[in-house]
């Protein structure tokens, strides 16, 4: 299954002589889904820590002063005494940052190109850039999440490997590495490809 595509010669000698299951070009590195939550979670969370900012500084700015507690002792900031207010105004810019910056990921990943996927009865090859990446499917646990669309979806393939993320307050929960394939025509059948080629590879069989 391949695309009216012409690939990259580098890619070409790599894939060698093996054949091809399939050869696509990604329009996307992430699924759209996961772009759009970035953006949506970045605005939210810059609005909400600006506003939190306006209420703090704010009134600074009009001429006001502003009072709250440092350590359970009543503080007073205002024009002509900003020394108390400057380690609150920089946690808020911290956090205004970091909203930013996940803005800015989903905003670059809904823009960047996936690059160019083969697949081969052993192995997914990536293209991206001038990079080639190589997985074995023995790499991929079989884990496949399929988004169909009439034109072009996504599919994502966990591998085995991941790392473990931490949270304040929940248990550490394990996060698998995960290959998008985003923005693509044929899903389903890629997808079956995909899983079928997972299975033959597979180095731990259901023992019969």
């Amino acid at each position: 299954m391949t695309e009216n595509l012409t690939l990259p010669t580098d890619l070409i000698n790599i894939a060698g002589s093996e054949k091809q299951d399939f050869a696509i070009k990604a329009d996307r590195t992430q699924p759209l889904k996961n772009s759009l939550s970035a953006i949506l979670m970045g605005i939210g969370w810059t609005a909400f820590t600006s506003i939190l900012g306006l209420i703090v500084v704010g009134p600074i700015f009009q001429g006001q002063e502003v009072h709250f507690e440092t350590n359970g002792v009543p503080t007073v900031a205002g024009p002509g005494n900003l020394g108390p207010i400057i380690g609150p105004a920089l946690f808020i810019i911290g956090f205004i940052l970091i909203g930013l910056l996940i803005l800015a990921f989903g905003v670059y990943s809904l823009f960047k190109k996936g690059g160019y996927f083969i697949g081969t009865p052993t192995r997914l090859i990536n293209y991206q850039n001038g990079k080639i990446r190589s997985i074995d499917w023995e790499q991929f646990s079989g884990d496949i999440e399929i988004n169909n669309h009439p034109t072009k979806g996504d599919i994502s393939l966990q591998l085995r490997t991941g790392k473990m993320v931490s949270s304040k307050n929940n248990s550490d929960k394990y996060v698998p590495d995960t290959i998008h394939i985003s923005g693509i025509p044929n899903t389903l059948e890629i997808g079956q490809i995909c899983r079928q080629r997972i299975k033959e590879n597979d180095p731990t069989p259901a023992s019969s």
